[in-house]
C-alpha cells in the first residue's frame, strides 16, 4: 500500500515524519512551504534526491490521497484576534481558504482525506465564525468534518500543547476521535540534555525578575514558569516573556530549553534534529520546531485512518 500525501505549509514535514515512522510506504507527490530555511531542513530529513523549493500554494494542484494543511496560525491566536475570511484577504491565515480551492480545482478527483490543524482558538466565540465557515466548504466539496482539541500530554510527550485537529472524508462516516489510542506521558528526562552549554542560561535581568509564581506585576508583563514534569507549549523563540517555561538549575541559576530539547518534545528523532541542525541555525531551529505539529498525534491519527481506509487506497 502506497501513500499518495500532498503537505501544504509543509513546515519541517511532521505528518511525514510520522508515517515514515510507522513503516508506511509513501509517495509525497508535493511539499509546499515558503520559508526557505524550512525548506532546507525538510530536505536535510528526508535526505531525498528530490529536492523541494519554496512555492506558494495559490492556483495549484495535485492529486494526492491524503492533503495535510496548517496554515499560518499568527492571524487567529489570542493576539492576532482576527481570522481572514477569503483568499487574498491579506492575512497569513486567509491561506486556508487557498486550500479549498485547491481541493475544488482537483474536480472529480479529491483526496479522501483532509487534515487541518491549528491553534485552538479558532474554537473562540470571537473567532469560531470562520472555522465553520470552513467546514461548509469543506461540506460542499462532499466531506464529513469531524474535529477535537488534542493535547500533546496525551500522546506520549511531556508537553502540553493543545491544537484543534479537524478531519474530512470525502464521501465518508464522521472520524471517531475517541478510537484514537492515547498514550502515557514520557518522562521528561528522557528529552532533556545534561550537559547545556552556558550560553542557553538566563542572564538578562528582565528575565530573570519574571521568573516563577505570577505576582500581578508578572501577570501584567508576562512571567517564565519553571518546568517540573512538563514543558509548556513550545514557540518559535525561548528567549523572551512568555517561553515554554526554564529549566532550575539551583543557586538562583536558570536556563532556557535547547532547540534539540525542543525538536525532542515535539518527537523529532535525534537524528532529525542533527540533519535539519547541519542546514538551518540555532534561530531557525527554534522556529521550525515552534510551528510544527507534534508527530506522536500524526503517528495515533493515521494509524486509525489508515486501517479504516486500507481498502481505498
Amino acid at each position: 500500500m502506497t501513500i499518495k500525501i500532498l503537505e501544504l505549509f509543509g513546515g519541517i514535514g511532521s505528518p511525514r515524519v510520522a508515517l515514515r515512522n510507522l513503516g508506511i510506504d509513501i509517495k509525497s507527490i508535493d511539499y509546499v512551504e515558503i520559508d526557505v530555511k524550512a525548506v532546507a531542513s525538510y530536505n536535510a530529513i528526508f535526505a531525498s534526491d528530490l529536492k523541494y523549493k519554496t512555492q506558494s500554494v495559490i492556483d495549484w494542484e495535485l492529486k494526492p490521497d491524503i492533503l495535510i494543511h496548517g496554515s499560518p496560525c499568527q492571524d487567529i491566536s489570542i493576539a492576532g484576534r482576527h481570522l481572514g475570511t477569503d483568499a487574498g484577504s491579506g492575512t497569513r491565515s486567509s491561506l486556508m481558504w487557498e486550500t479549498l480551492k485547491i481541493i475544488e480545482n482537483f474536480g472529480k478527483w479529491q483526496p479522501k482525506i483532509v487534515i487541518w490543524e491549528n491553534v485552538k482558538a479558532v474554537l473562540f466565540k470571537s473567532m469560531n465564525e470562520n472555522f465553520n465557515k470552513y467546514l461548509r466548504e469543506m461540506e460542499c466539496l462532499g466531506y464529513t468534518n469531524s474535529y477535537a482539541v488534542l493535547n500533546a500530554l496525551d500522546f506520549g510527550l511531556p508537553h502540553q500543547r493543545e491544537r484543534v485537529f479537524t478531519i474530512s472524508i470525502l464521501n465518508g462516516e464522521a472520524f471517531d476521535f475517541n478510537s484514537v489510542v492515547r498514550l502515557p506521558m514520557r518522562p521528561l528526562s528522557n528529552s532533556i540534555e545534561k550537559d547545556v552549554d552556558e550560553k542557553y542560561t538566563i542572564k538578562v535581568p528582565s528575565m530573570l525578575d519574571r521568573i516563577g509564581s505570577p505576582s500581578d506585576k508578572k501577570k501584567f508583563k508576562g512571567y517564565l514558569k519553571i518546568i517540573d514534569d512538563k514543558v509548556y507549549t513550545i514557540t518559535t523563540s525561548q528567549d523572551r516573556v512568555p517561553n515554554s517555561g526554564v529549566i532550575d538549575l539551583g543557586n538562583g541559576k536558570y536556563r532556557v530549553l535547547t532547540e534539540k530539547e525542543c525538536w525532542l518534545l515535539q518527537g523529532y528523532s535525534i537524528d532529525d534534529f542533527e540533519a535539519a541542525a547541519k542546514v538551518s541555525s540555532k534561530t531557525q531551529l527554534y522556529k521550525q520546531d515552534g510551528n510544527s505539529i507534534p508527530v506522536p498525534i500524526f503517528e495515533s491519527l493515521f494509524r486509525v485512518l489508515l486501517k479504516d481506509f486500507e481498502e481505498d487506497f
